[in-house]
């Protein structure tokens, strides 16, 4: 029988977060986002996030969610078990967990990270969860994009192959 890769263990529900998170370093940081496809951009995102703390906690827009934010009829791509997967299987990730709401707020509010992170196309005042994790005492970081690369580009690149 063929036993799942050890960093599945790393994709937690919500309803199990609390105890998830109490077995994590601090300080801890938090994300979000599709990852719909994954590429250099965001492994590069994602390690310049991690870098901020000890540990990188990243909640997934599940694939209704996706599709509510307009991205296009067809995405997500890929579906949330398998973004989930991938998301899990990257070093400087330590939990992945995923929401269905509009925003990441409740997971925000469930991890209570010392550093909310985005990308740099949301400015600090736009990022959900940040006057939450301001008002506790941590910080919110918007990272300038290193490597100027986008899902949407990607796709519209192929479509045009």
């Amino acid at each position: 029988m063929f036993a799942p890769p050890a960093f599945q263990a790393k994709i937690c529900a919500p309803d199990r977060l609390a105890a998830s998170l109490a077995a994590l370093p601090r300080p801890l940081v938090f994300t979000n986002g599709c990852f719909d496809i994954l590429h250099r951009g965001h492994v590069t995102y994602l390690a310049q996030a991690r870098a901020l703390g000890a540990s990188l906690v990243v909640a997934l827009n599940t694939d209704a969610s996706v599709k509510r934010l307009g991205k296009g009829d067809d995405r997500p791509l890929n579906a949330l078990e398998d973004r989930l997967v991938v998301m899990a299987a990257l070093e400087c990730v330590s939990l992945v967990t995923w929401f269905d709401e509009d925003t990441p707020i409740a997971r925000v509010l469930d991890c209570r990270p010392d550093v909310l992170v985005k990308g740099g196309d949301w400015p600090v005042a736009r990022i959900v969860g940040a006057p939450e994790v301001q008002a506790w005492g941590g910080r919110v970081v918007s990272i300038p994009f290193e490597v100027d690369r986008s899902t949407t580009a990607l796709l519209e690149k192929i479509r045009r192959l």
